[in-house]
Formats: C-alpha cells, structure tokens, sequence
C-alpha cells in the first residue's frame, strides 16, 4: 500500500552511518535529501487515507457491536413476550453479526497498525532529515574552514613570491646606488684635479707678468 509498503526499509536506515560510508558526502546528502523529502510528503499525503480507513474501520466495528448488543436485547424482549419464533431469528441474526464482527476487528486492527506504523515513518522521516542537515551543517562548515586555508596557503604563496620579488629589487637598488657613488667619487676626483692645474696655470701666467714688468727687455 504506497509508502507503507516501504516501512521496514525507511525504520532501518541511519543516517550516520549512511554519511560515514559515502564517497562523495555532498552529492550523497544532497540526494538522499531529495529522496527524504519525496517520502515524507507521501507519508503526508498517504497518512490522510490511512486515517480515514483506520475511522471508517473503527466506525463499522462499533456498529457491529452495536448491532450485536440490540439483536441480544430483542431477544431477550421476544423471549419474555413468549415469542420464541421471533427470539430465534433475533439470535440467528446475531450469529452472523458475530462472525462479522469478528472480520471487522481484523481490519479495524490493520487499519490502526497502518495509521501507527504512518507516525512512526513520519517521526523517522523528520528526524532523519534534522540529522542530515546537522551533517549538512557541519559538512558546510569543514569545506569553509578548508577554503579559508587554501586562501590562506594561496596568500602564503603569493609572500613568498612577492618576498622573493623584493630581495631582487632592493639587490638591484643597491648595486645601482654603488655604482652612482663610484660615478661621483670619480667625477669629484677630477675636479679637483682640474682646480689643481687651473690654479697652477693661473699663478704661472701672473708670475710672467711680474717678470715682463720688472724686466721689460728680457720679454
């Protein structure tokens, strides 16, 4: 009968242990949670009809019993009119009453392991589905935990180059430097030298005109 035919199979599984041995804990929870869902709205859905027969069951029992007690009631009734040709087909009738009463208790008692066996596929199906989203949870938590450390290795890797990157400049920094302190030190040797000769060739020219002074004719 529908999902009820499925009871034993949906009271037996566990989720837990379900998620331990899935390969792929994503995929598998995501189907599984589909499938969760899909039960428990035919559980639903089904548990209205079961209700609904476990009544009309409950209902056709108490009338039979009903009957049976009235049919034993005018009986009775007959028998103490002095009417035991009406007392007869009162019982005779009860007779059969009993035999049906007998039929209507089976299906009465059916009707209501169905409709306790409904809750019980009902109450299984939720809690397994709370269950799966704590996995869910969980699950969701450990990829983000994952990601952030991998955005953080990333970030390490990218120090590391950039780090690299920055030895090379400043290596590059300081040679040129080195060389521009050379280029100077030189520039500022020559200089001086040229002040030297510039300053020697001044004094030799005022010495020869001293001299063209004092000894015109020698000149």
């Amino acid at each position: 009968m529908g999902i009820l035919s499925r009871f034993k199979d949906i009271m037996k599984v566990n989720i837990n242990a379900l998620m331990d041995k899935a390969g792929d804990p994503e995929k598998t929870m995501d189907d599984y949670m589909q499938n969760l869902n899909s039960d428990l709205g035919k559980v639903k859905a089904e548990t209205a009809l079961v209700l609904a027969d476990e009544k009309r069951a409950k209902r056709a029992l108490d009338e039979c019993r009903d009957e049976i007690k009235k049919l034993q009631r005018y009986a009775s009734k007959s028998v103490e009119a002095g009417n035991e040709e009406d007392a007869r087909k009162f019982l005779e009738r009860k007779v059969l009453q009993a035999e049906k009463l007998a039929s209507l208790q089976t299906s009465y008692e059916l009707a209501s392991a169905n409709a306790v066996h409904m809750k019980q596929m009902q109450e299984k199906l939720v809690s397994d589905i709370g269950q799966l989203e704590l996995r869910h949870a969980e699950l969701k938590g450990k990829l983000a935990v994952a990601k952030a450390q991998q955005t953080l290795n990333s970030m390490g890797d990218h120090d590391s180059v950039f780090g690299a990157l920055e030895q090379k400049v400043n290596r590059a920094y300081d040679e040129a430097m080195a060389i521009a302190e050379l280029r100077t030190g030189t520039k500022d040797d020559l200089d001086t030298l040229f002040a030297q000769y510039e300053k020697s060739t001044d004094a030799e020219d005022e010495l020869a005109a001293i001299k063209e002074k004092i000894n015109p004719k020698e000149s």
